[in-house]
């Protein structure tokens, strides 16, 4: 148990006593507590192997390379389409938890040994991913933000390719696109 991360614990959530029955399920992995993107993460060797997240409907565990895992009770699941590697099981209600608590040892002992394993995702390459029109127009028209956006790492090249792709009118990306310009030209990806 690490105090740095008592007081995710401690807050007056609509989660709070999931989350207390989810963290001792986690602590009896053996992993890491770790604090990070504000959520409590376990860790293996410094290698992130799940944390525990809320949102409205529901809370999650998420595994950091659950695409891994044997999903024999499909539980798993992907976050969004976009999501290569993580997945959720996913909680309503503390008696989920409590009933679903032996598979979802399993499963964490299973990513333990994936993280063991040295395994890793094989992921989707940036020139697979959608590159919308109108950003290959702004490219093309200007040649220093192509070079600035081959510049960006991979995952911040391909954070504003999700971005500016899942816009559904054409509008909507050109606005995108026009208001990341100056970004992209410094350097930076979408949540620098």
């Amino acid at each position: 148990m690490n105090p740095k991360v008592d007081w995710f614990f401690n807050k007056d959530l609509p989660w709070k006593e999931a989350f207390a029955e989810l963290r001792e399920i986690a602590l009896d992995s053996g992993l890491t507590e770790e604090l990070k993107w504000g959520h409590p993460c376990y860790t293996l060797n410094g290698k992130n192997v799940f944390l525990i997240h809320g949102f409205k409907d529901y809370c999650a565990v998420l595994f950091h390379k659950g695409v891994l895992l044997k999903d024999d009770h499909h539980i798993l699941v992907q976050q969004t389409k976009d999501v290569q590697s993580g997945r959720q099981v996913r909680f309503k209600n503390v008696k989920e938890i409590t009933k679903l608590a032996p598979v979802l040892r399993n499963y964490i002992q299973q990513a333990i040994e994936v993280e063991k394993s040295g395994k890793q995702v094989p992921m989707k390459k940036t020139a697979e991913f959608d590159m919308p029109e109108e950003f290959k127009q702004a490219l093309k028209q200007m040649p220093e933000l192509k070079k600035a956006f081959n510049a960006l790492t991979p995952g911040r090249q391909r954070g504003y390719l999700l971005h500016f792709s899942s816009a559904k009118q054409v509008k909507t990306r050109e606005a995108r696109i026009e208001k990341n310009v100056d970004r992209i030209l410094e350097g930076l990806g979408l949540d620098d």
